[in-house]
């Protein structure tokens, strides 16, 4: 019987389940542990009867069970998969669709004249770049004349960070996936500050652009043919090893491509200024890995793209108005939501009263399973984008609530060396209501400043709830879904 000697003398021990008040009223005489928990759907019944009829389960010849068999494909498909660094073209020469008058940019589908002041000063940055016009007004004009077709990046399984503008004569990286063959693409990153890519045109960023593409692209190319190929994955493995989480700190990422990339060019018969000026600018800037970064992730992602029954996030995207997913079991199909103002740290001068919302293509790495879901061992990222190193821990473990499973190629020291959650998963983003965590650069709200902080921000509840019941018409013939929510 002394098992049970405590049961009237010992505080009863109580768990509570939902309203916080509820547990206030036992506080005083009871060992309270409050949980944190939400009811699926967030709370509405017509999604919480989505979520427990496709939730991914064993059981034969059920609906489930296609969602669980599928969503296993999707996430051997990442777990297999090797980019590959194996090229830098002009855009025009290998983007699919790519004509002179295609301008390409971060996010969901957006026109002109929907644009916000970032991604309006990118696109006029690269008119005047491709020498489509002489100054702004004109840049303006003939990007409001319909002359222009705009489309994503990701439609082209193209990505850019910020306003992710990629126009015809633009170097991009040509990254393949070895194991399945499929291409994906990325610019060059042009460093921080004042680029184009955060909605600066002034005559230093179009020189900087030239530069790129008639020095630093033939550089980067005679490199790469050199080596035959750079194994990007294992780069990404090494760096995250490192204390880099592939976002927004790529310095271990950069340092390892600038170790491997000098001897060559050292070595080669490529002008001794030019080195000079190749090796300098790699060398300033730490930040030069991130678009190879965002290309792997992409050829990773192209590759468990188009799965029937599969509920796995194959993009998350900003146009700096809207943020957008697409599902693998849904096609190409966008679902989006309002973007919203990232919370983090400003330069000195500015505040949440000059940020443009939410912006870029650079969520690709966490939809890749690295970036924010990995900052838990990268404690100091949070010194550029806020928070403390125990948040960046307990992010990372948030997010293995909502993912497929963990990649064992991307090992976290901070967390035992664990596998990177890998494979953001509609259901369970729907069932927990956790939604995924990116940290991002924060650009100016209007069109010619730049960079002026860093932080953190949730992809849109809206975005999942749109794809949740999309998803549910599809695979269940609509039987889950009342007339009046279609």
């Amino acid at each position: 019987m002394s098992e049970f000697q405590g049961v009237l003398t010992d505080r009863p021990k109580v768990l509570n389940l939902g309203l916080k008040t509820i547990g206030d009223s036992v506080a005083s005489f009871t060992n309270l542990y409050p949980i944190d928990w939400k009811p699926p759907g967030w709370g509405n019944s017509d999604l919480a009867q989505i979520v427990a009829t496709l939730y991914p389960d064993s059981t034969p010849g059920t609906v489930a069970e296609k969602v669980l068999q599928a969503n296993q494909t999707a996430l051997n498909r990442m777990l297999d998969s090797q980019p590959v660094l194996v090229d830098i073209q002009p855009a025009i020469e290998v983007l699919p669709g790519m004509n002179s008058n295609t301008i390409l940019h971060a996010g969901p589908p957006v026109e002109w004249s929907d644009m916000c002041g970032p991604m309006k000063g990118a696109v006029i940055g690269a008119l005047i770049y491709e020498e489509r016009a002489k100054n702004e007004e004109e840049a303006a004009a003939l990007a409001a004349s319909g002359q222009i077709e705009f489309a994503p990046c990701h439609s082209r399984n193209a990505v850019g960070p910020m306003a992710g503008i990629i126009s015809p004569s633009m170097p991009v990286w040509v990254v393949k996936n070895n194991t399945f063959g499929n291409l994906a693409f990325a610019t060059m990153n042009e460093g921080w500050g004042r680029t184009l890519r955060f909605g600066a045109f002034d005559q230093d960023v179009i020189n900087r652009l030239v530069w790129m593409e008639n020095t630093l692209a033939p550089a980067m190319k005679l490199v790469i043919d050199k080596l035959e190929g750079i194994d990007l994955k294992s780069m990404i493995a090494q760096a995250l090893q490192m204390g880099d989480e592939c976002h927004n700190r790529d310095i271990a990422a950069t340092n390892l491509f600038f170790k491997m990339v000098t001897p060559v060019l050292v070595e080669s018969n490529f002008p001794l200024e030019k080195i000079q000026q190749v090796v300098r600018f790699l060398g300033e800037h730490e930040h030069f890995f991130l678009n190879l970064a965002m290309a792997a992730c992409k050829a990773t992602l192209v590759a468990a793209q188009d799965i029937p029954y599969c509920s796995m996030v194959t993009a998350i995207a900003r146009n700096g108005v809207e943020v957008g997913i697409t599902v693998s079991g849904l096609g190409n199909q966008w679902f989006t939501d309002t973007a919203t103002v990232a919370q983090g740290l400003y330069f000195p001068g500015y505040s949440e009263e000059d940020a443009n919302p939410d912006i870029g293509d650079s969520a690709v790495t966490e939809t890749g399973g690295i970036g924010a879901f990995v900052m838990g061992s990268s404690p100091a990222i949070v010194q550029f984008v806020g928070g403390t190193p125990e948040d960046a821990l307990a992010m990372t473990r948030e997010m293995y609530h909502i993912t497929l499973g963990k990649n064992n190629s991307y090992r976290l020291p901070a967390l035992s060396f664990v596998g990177s959650p890998t494979g953001i998963d509609i259901i369970r983003v729907a069932d927990t209501g956790i939604l995924p965590i990116i940290n991002t650069g924060i650009a100016h709200k209007e069109p010619g400043h730049g960079l002026v902080g860093a932080g953190i921000v949730r992809a849109p509840q809206g975005c999942f709830e749109k794809a949740l019941r999309a998803f549910g018409e599809k695979y269940t013939d609509g039987s889950l879904i009342k007339v009046e929510d279609r």
